[in-house]
């Protein structure tokens, strides 16, 4: 006979990830398949920043309660999470004035007893930070934001999850979903709800939505670097580059005053779509990045005039020289709107995140549709779904699922 199960998530990213705990968490049986053997995408490949304070809007509420799921999933999992917030590095004034505009405008409390925006001179930076002398002004604390190893964390979820009864059938392909069922290169399964989680690849499974989405993939250079800093790096760093990219910075009045300064200075990174930031890992090792390309299909060639770029930066904010020990490109989804969410047919929910922010948001986006779909809610953002004739049964088969 087929197999059934309550949920069938597509897809093992962070947001397929996330579905299955929301499903799980409420006593459904799940199934996540996956074309990969391994979590090998956007998930892992990335600073391991959880960026929360930097988001506005939908971004915020899916950060905010992606924010409490990582602290417990880091408890339960038992992966290695920084509570050490993140520091920003102002460089010029505009900068400085850009950080303290977004701090009077959060004021509020809804976090804890700390400001979300703690404003730093150029010596308060300096203590905290192993950049050179001179080249900051201030900058910021932004103490709420969280710090994992993405390799080390997506795949002790992963073993966490199975730990609580999810099943995972990797090597396996989907061709279709439909509601009540999921068409895989092992066979149907019979499904009371399913979840499309498959980022940048919706556009393989439901093309007509993924373009009436703009949904595009975006590549970046990211490189792991090491280096002899004159102190650990104890928080990921941002730099004026990322107040003009996240979209609490970029919506100040003093976020086009910044820009339009970065790139009259320098084309040559505006051109890059650069977000220059660090994060420092456990074993002393610094991911460094990192370049932005949109396009329907992605080349596998990169440039090296990028990571040239980042190394050239590197030395001008450390004052060190960097090693590399790693390259690598990411890709990701995106999009007209920061979210792709929709109900294509009953119970056959979409979540995708269509910007660089998915580490940030995943899990609050999954726990927020898909958890609110299985409590019976609705979410706002989901249109109606269509009225289909019922449900055609297929012959019989049995799933067979690659061990895990």
């Amino acid at each position: 006979m087929t197999a059934r199960y309550d949920v069938v998530v597509v897809g093992s990213g962070i947001v397929g990830l996330g579905a299955a705990l929301a499903a799980v968490d409420r006593g459904r049986s799940v199934l996540v398949v996956d074309r990969s053997a391994v979590i090998g995408g956007s998930t892992v490949r990335n600073f391991g920043h959880l960026c929360l304070t930097p988001q506005s809007g939908e971004a915020r509420r899916h950060a905010l309660a992606a924010r409490g799921l990582w602290l417990r999933l880091a408890r339960d999992a038992g992966f290695w999470l920084a509570e050490s917030g993140t520091l920003v590095a102002a460089r010029h004034d505009d900068e400085l004035a850009l950080l303290g505009e977004l701090a009077v405008a959060r004021t509020e409390r809804v976090l804890g007893d700390r400001p979300e925006i703690e404003l730093l001179d150029a010596g308060g930076l300096a203590s905290r930070t192993p950049v050179a002398p001179g080249v900051t002004v201030g900058g910021a604390l932004l103490p709420y934001d969280l710090q994992v190893d993405p390799r080390e964390a997506a795949d002790a979820i992963r073993r966490h999850l199975e730990s609580r009864g999810v099943r995972f059938s990797t090597r396996t392909s989907v061709g279709s979903v439909t509601t009540g069922r999921v068409e895989t290169s092992r066979g149907p399964i019979d499904a009371g709800t399913v979840v499309v989680a498959t980022n940048h690849d919706l556009d393989q499974l439901l093309p007509d939505l993924a373009e009436r989405a703009d949904l595009q993939r975006c590549d970046l250079d990211m490189l792991r670097v090491r280096a002899d800093l004159a102190k650990p790096l104890g928080a990921p760093l941002l730099t004026g580059w990322s107040l003009i990219r996240y979209s609490a910075f970029a919506g100040t009045s003093a976020a086009e005053l910044v820009r339009a300064r970065l790139h009259a200075e320098r084309p040559d990174l505006a051109a890059l779509d650069l977000n220059q930031m660090y994060t420092q890992l456990p074993d002393g090792s610094i991911i460094v990045g990192d370049s932005h390309r949109r396009g329907e299909a992605i080349s596998p060639f990169q440039d090296e005039r990028a990571s040239s770029a980042f190394l050239d930066e590197f030395r001008a904010l450390f004052g060190a020289e960097p090693v590399v020990t790693e390259r690598w490109q990411g890709v990701y989804a995106s999009g007209r709107d920061e979210f792709v969410v929709d109900e294509v047919e009953p119970d056959v929910l979409v979540t995708v995140v269509a910007t660089g922010i998915g580490m940030t948001t995943g899990l609050g986006l999954a726990e927020h549709v898909v958890g609110g779909h299985l409590d019976g809610g609705r979410d706002a953002a989901l249109p109606a779904a269509p009225l289909r004739a019922p449900h055609t049964a297929h012959p019989p088969f049995l799933l067979e699922s690659t061990p895990s």
